[in-house]
């Protein structure tokens, strides 16, 4: 099923979500150095990083929606991806409380705003694999007829035309 909401040929969920995922993980590495170092820096950086996780996600969200709306009712797609969503939601809700949290001493974490990060990552994690799911083996986002001899998306070319046309040789 082709994604609705596209730039270039391809989803624009799909594009997005690297920078919540790495923004949102690497507060998380940056508060377990903070623990062992005990240098405000990783704090403030993991802080800043929560800030804009939440913010890239939330845009990446408003994608997702676009293309879960187009996906066919009672199917095990829409399920998924609801899932997925819904658990999104919790992973940006538990960063955004993570960050309001800290803002009024950014440099010094407690346990708690360290332990939402690691929830939240583990969260997205499973999370990340239902996008996976969606993607990989519901073939959401994909287009159809898609295969390993597709011509570029900027061709404006469906992808099943080379293969109609006997792909295979080369291109």
């Amino acid at each position: 099923m082709r994604a609705k909401a596209r730039i270039l040929g391809h989803p624009i969920h799909q594009m997005l979500i690297v920078f919540p995922l790495g923004l949102l993980g690497a507060a998380l590495a940056f508060d377990l150095i903070y623990l062992a170092t005990r240098s405000a820096q990783f704090a403030v950086v993991s802080y800043w990083l929560i800030a804009a996780g939440v913010v890239s996600g939330l845009l990446a969200a408003i994608f997702g929606l676009i293309d879960w709306l187009a996906i066919p009712p009672r199917t095990r797609a829409k399920r998924i991806g609801l899932l997925h969503a819904l658990g999104n939601v919790v992973v940006l809700g538990l960063f955004a409380a993570n960050w309001l949290l800290r803002r009024s001493d950014p440099s010094l974490p407690t346990g708690t705003d360290v332990a939402l990060s690691a929830i939240a990552v583990l969260l997205a994690l499973v999370t990340g694999w239902l996008g996976g799911e969606l993607v990989d083996r519901l073939g959401v986002g994909v287009d159809e007829g898609a295969h390993l001899n597709s011509p570029s998306s900027l061709s404006g070319r469906p992808a099943t035309e080379e293969a109609l046309a006997g792909a295979g040789r080369g291109r």
